[in-house]
Protein backbone atom coordinates (compact mmCIF):
# COMPACT_ATOMS: atom_id res chain seq x y z
CA UNK A 1 0.00 0.00 0.00
CA UNK A 2 2.72 2.33 0.91
CA UNK A 3 4.65 1.23 -2.41
CA UNK A 4 1.50 2.56 -4.13
CA UNK A 5 1.12 5.66 -2.71
CA UNK A 6 5.03 6.59 -3.35
CA UNK A 7 4.50 5.75 -6.46
CA UNK A 8 1.65 7.64 -6.85
CA UNK A 9 2.89 10.49 -5.55
CA UNK A 10 6.30 10.69 -7.75
CA UNK A 11 4.63 10.59 -10.90
CA UNK A 12 2.37 13.10 -9.73
CA UNK A 13 5.76 15.41 -8.69
CA UNK A 14 7.05 14.29 -12.07
CA UNK A 15 4.29 15.50 -14.04
CA UNK A 16 3.37 18.32 -12.22
CA UNK A 17 7.36 19.40 -12.77
CA UNK A 18 6.66 18.36 -16.66
CA UNK A 19 3.84 20.57 -16.68
CA UNK A 20 5.27 23.15 -14.75
CA UNK A 21 8.09 23.04 -17.30
CA UNK A 22 5.52 23.70 -20.34
CA UNK A 23 3.58 26.28 -18.69
CA UNK A 24 6.62 28.36 -17.87
CA UNK A 25 8.33 28.68 -21.70
CA UNK A 26 6.63 30.93 -23.47
CA UNK A 27 7.85 31.20 -27.66
CA UNK A 28 7.43 34.16 -30.10
CA UNK A 29 8.57 35.00 -33.27
CA UNK A 30 8.82 38.80 -34.45
CA UNK A 31 8.72 38.28 -38.46
CA UNK A 32 9.57 41.42 -40.72
CA UNK A 33 8.26 41.26 -44.10
CA UNK A 34 10.13 44.26 -46.04
CA UNK A 35 8.85 46.36 -48.10
CA UNK A 36 9.68 45.25 -52.03
CA UNK A 37 9.69 47.46 -54.70
CA UNK A 38 7.96 45.80 -57.93
CA UNK A 39 4.59 46.95 -60.27
CA UNK A 40 2.88 43.23 -58.68
CA UNK A 41 3.38 42.74 -55.03
CA UNK A 42 1.29 39.93 -53.11
CA UNK A 43 1.88 39.72 -49.74
CA UNK A 44 3.58 36.45 -48.83
CA UNK A 45 2.40 33.32 -47.70
CA UNK A 46 4.43 32.03 -44.74
CA UNK A 47 4.75 28.92 -42.27
CA UNK A 48 6.66 28.04 -39.46
CA UNK A 49 7.29 24.96 -37.98
CA UNK A 50 9.90 22.79 -35.33
CA UNK A 51 12.05 20.13 -36.60
CA UNK A 52 14.59 18.59 -34.89
CA UNK A 53 18.10 19.40 -35.56
CA UNK A 54 18.20 15.88 -38.10
CA UNK A 55 15.42 17.25 -39.98
CA UNK A 56 12.66 15.69 -38.99
CA UNK A 57 9.12 17.81 -38.25
CA UNK A 58 8.12 17.80 -34.68
CA UNK A 59 5.24 20.33 -34.84
CA UNK A 60 3.87 22.97 -37.36
CA UNK A 61 2.92 26.19 -35.47
CA UNK A 62 1.55 28.92 -38.19
CA UNK A 63 0.67 29.59 -41.20
CA UNK A 64 -0.63 32.95 -42.77
CA UNK A 65 -2.42 32.35 -46.09
CA UNK A 66 -5.50 33.54 -47.85
CA UNK A 67 -8.16 31.72 -48.60
CA UNK A 68 -6.72 31.02 -52.10
CA UNK A 69 -5.50 27.08 -51.00
CA UNK A 70 -3.65 26.56 -54.42
CA UNK A 71 -1.06 28.64 -53.54
CA UNK A 72 0.16 26.36 -50.28
CA UNK A 73 2.38 24.20 -52.67
CA UNK A 74 4.36 27.26 -53.34
CA UNK A 75 5.74 27.18 -49.13
CA UNK A 76 7.50 23.94 -50.17
CA UNK A 77 9.60 23.09 -47.63
CA UNK A 78 6.59 23.59 -45.40
CA UNK A 79 4.17 21.76 -48.10
CA UNK A 80 6.90 18.71 -48.44
CA UNK A 81 7.34 18.28 -44.53
CA UNK A 82 3.88 19.02 -43.29
CA UNK A 83 1.22 21.08 -45.23
CA UNK A 84 0.50 18.10 -47.65
CA UNK A 85 -0.89 16.10 -44.65
CA UNK A 86 -2.85 18.31 -43.24
CA UNK A 87 -6.66 19.68 -44.26
CA UNK A 88 -8.55 22.98 -42.79
CA UNK A 89 -8.30 23.78 -40.14
CA UNK A 90 -4.43 23.76 -40.68
CA UNK A 91 -2.17 23.14 -37.29
CA UNK A 92 -0.71 25.91 -35.51
CA UNK A 93 -1.39 29.42 -35.63
CA UNK A 94 -3.67 30.30 -38.77
CA UNK A 95 -4.54 33.82 -39.91
CA UNK A 96 -4.04 36.25 -42.72
CA UNK A 97 -1.65 37.12 -45.42
CA UNK A 98 0.34 40.46 -43.74
CA UNK A 99 1.44 43.27 -45.22
CA UNK A 100 5.15 44.81 -44.70
CA UNK A 101 6.62 45.83 -41.69
CA UNK A 102 7.42 44.24 -38.25
CA UNK A 103 5.04 41.09 -36.88
CA UNK A 104 5.07 39.49 -33.60
CA UNK A 105 3.39 35.92 -33.32
CA UNK A 106 2.93 34.29 -29.78
CA UNK A 107 2.76 30.89 -30.54
CA UNK A 108 1.04 28.13 -28.55
CA UNK A 109 3.77 27.65 -26.23
CA UNK A 110 2.30 24.99 -24.15
CA UNK A 111 1.85 22.32 -27.43
CA UNK A 112 5.48 23.26 -28.45
CA UNK A 113 6.86 22.64 -25.38
CA UNK A 114 5.02 19.30 -24.63
CA UNK A 115 6.32 17.78 -27.60
CA UNK A 116 9.78 18.59 -27.20
CA UNK A 117 12.05 15.93 -25.53
CA UNK A 118 15.45 17.29 -24.42
CA UNK A 119 17.51 17.84 -27.49
CA UNK A 120 18.52 20.67 -30.47
CA UNK A 121 15.58 21.87 -32.61
CA UNK A 122 15.48 24.19 -35.42
CA UNK A 123 12.53 26.57 -35.71
CA UNK A 124 11.86 26.73 -39.60
CA UNK A 125 10.11 30.13 -41.54
CA UNK A 126 9.34 30.16 -44.95
CA UNK A 127 8.09 32.84 -46.89
CA UNK A 128 6.65 32.23 -50.29
CA UNK A 129 5.10 34.93 -52.95
CA UNK A 130 3.13 34.97 -55.95
CA UNK A 131 4.81 36.24 -58.27
CA UNK A 132 7.51 36.62 -56.30
CA UNK A 133 10.48 34.51 -54.65
CA UNK A 134 10.69 32.34 -51.59
CA UNK A 135 13.00 32.52 -48.41
CA UNK A 136 13.66 29.80 -45.64
CA UNK A 137 15.47 30.60 -42.28
CA UNK A 138 16.56 28.54 -39.81
CA UNK A 139 16.61 29.16 -35.73
CA UNK A 140 18.57 26.84 -34.30
CA UNK A 141 17.29 26.18 -30.33
CA UNK A 142 18.21 24.01 -27.33
CA UNK A 143 15.69 22.07 -25.59
CA UNK A 144 15.06 22.40 -22.31
CA UNK A 145 16.72 26.06 -21.97
CA UNK A 146 18.18 27.21 -19.05
CA UNK A 147 18.06 30.92 -19.38
CA UNK A 148 15.53 32.83 -21.51
CA UNK A 149 16.66 32.34 -25.27
CA UNK A 150 17.13 34.93 -28.05
CA UNK A 151 18.12 33.81 -31.78
CA UNK A 152 17.99 36.32 -34.74
CA UNK A 153 18.85 35.58 -38.26
CA UNK A 154 18.33 38.09 -41.34
CA UNK A 155 16.85 37.26 -44.94
CA UNK A 156 18.11 38.38 -47.97
CA UNK A 157 14.57 39.07 -49.95
CA UNK A 158 11.32 37.92 -48.84
CA UNK A 159 12.51 38.36 -45.13
CA UNK A 160 14.11 40.89 -42.88
CA UNK A 161 15.01 40.06 -39.72
CA UNK A 162 13.39 37.14 -38.10
CA UNK A 163 13.05 36.85 -34.11
CA UNK A 164 12.80 33.77 -31.80
CA UNK A 165 12.45 34.34 -28.38
CA UNK A 166 12.01 32.11 -25.79
CA UNK A 167 11.50 32.60 -22.05
CA UNK A 168 11.27 30.95 -18.82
Amino acid sequence: MKIKIHLALVLSLFCGLVLSRAQAAQFELSIEIPKISTSEYHAPYLATWVETADRQTVLATSLWYDDQEKWLKDIRQWWRKTGRSQAKPYDGVTGATRRPGMHKLVLKSQEIAASLVPGEYVMMVEAAREVGGREVLSLPFSWPIKTNTTVKVHGEKELGTVTLIINQ
